[in-house]
């Protein structure tokens, strides 16, 4: 598997019509894996937003050495508007986090059989690992509590590893995260958002992103001091859910937002877009104290204080990659669903949590 620090073999490619028995043989034996494949079919699966999936059915000469039958394939979005986006880095970043970082995390995410991205950054493939029977989880609907417990436990596994240390500049591919540039975009799309979505947006909400937009920079400002490798955009659609016997399992896709920020970032973004805010208020002071328990089993020993401190601060993640979010990617009916729910649960968390107070 390879970046773009030297030329792909097999070449990427920047549409799945263009898959072959070929081309899909020789990226398996880039990556180690001495097998031929005899047919290729695909299709369309998921919900992304940025970047286009499809589900590849795979025949082998032979019996294929134990390979699987199907993969899914990851490449740039159809989208031209999604994809000038994902070539900002975030396509970059997530290709780089499958190649280099993904299997020495104990957060399961999917495996990887090939990545790599051309000196463009606009075009990239991943062959990953298919996590059928795992479904997709619906940012719409919601979740169940033991489906969020499960993703919130699964963060441990992420932030943990790097918590506070100062190895994570070395991963020079990573998205910048926030900062004195990042506060400017939420100071130039707020309105633009707020006018967007004028006649679905409820009055109390559009008064919170009002407030939130002239804070920001405070925000930015005011971070802890502890970072860690956050996922950026932990939500419902980008993680897979199986019901076991054992309980719920969870493993986490989509990496394009991968940055070095607050932890608490993400446990607020999930916990607040993932459920009502009715539901989120019933279980939110347990989630807490469950990712407080992830975290120890980990190694990384935090107070319940400093656990809802960094968790207040995290909320404004919400309305931050909703607006930013739904003004980077081509705009679609479900899409438009997705942010005005995104934006009503994350909105509500923030009054809840008087969140407001700490960057004013």
């Amino acid at each position: 598997m390879t970046t773009a620090s030297k030329r792909p073999e097999p070449e990427v490619l920047a549409d799945p019509s263009e898959l072959t028995p070929e081309w899909i043989s020789a990226a398996l034996h880039a990556g180690g894996h001495d097998v031929t494949v005899r047919a290729v079919t695909s299709e369309p699966v998921g919900t992304g937003q940025m970047a286009h999936n499809e589900r590849i059915h795979l025949e082998y000469e032979g019996d294929g050495g134990g390979m699987p039958r199907t993969l899914v394939g990851k490449f740039p979005s159809l989208s031209e508007e999604s994809r000038a986006s994902g070539a900002r880095g975030a396509y970059r970043s997530e290709t780089a986090f499958y190649t280099q970082l993904a299997d020495r995390l104990p957060c399961a995410t999917p495996a990887c059989f090939y990545g790599a991205i051309a000196a463009d950054e606009a075009t990239f493939t991943l062959l990953l690992e298919d996590l059928a029977p795992k479904r997709q989880g619906d940012q719409i609907a919601g979740a169940r509590d033991d489906e969020i417990e499960a993703a919130v436990r699964n963060l441990a596994g992420l932030h943990a590893p790097f918590w506070g240390d100062s190895a994570i500049a070395e991963l020079d591919w990573l998205v910048g995260g926030i900062s004195e540039e990042y506060a400017g975009f939420i100071e130039i799309v707020t309105p633009l958002f707020i006018e967007r979505y004028q006649d679905r947006l409820p009055s109390e909400d559009a008064e919170t992103l009002r407030a939130f937009a002239p804070g920001v920079r405070s925000w930015v400002e005011r971070r802890p001091p502890i970072a860690t490798l956050v996922h950026g955009d932990y939500r419902l659609d980008n993680l897979m859910f199986e019901r076991t016997p054992s309980g719920v399992e969870v493993a986490a896709v989509d990496w394009q937002t991968l940055s070095v920020a607050c932890g608490g970032q993400d446990l607020a973004y999930l916990l607040g877009n993932s459920s009502p805010p009715e539901q989120r208020r019933a279980h939110e002071s347990r989630m807490l104290e469950v990712y407080r328990e992830a975290m120890a089993e980990q190694g990384v020993v935090l107070s319940a204080e400093a656990v809802r401190s960094d968790y207040v601060y995290g909320s404004f993640q919400g309305p931050s990659i909703t607006m930013l979010g739904s003004m980077a990617v081509g705009q679609t009916d479900r899409g438009d669903e997705m942010f005005m729910a995104m934006a009503a649960r994350s909105c509500a968390q923030i009054r809840d949590l008087d969140a407001l107070a700490r960057i004013t």
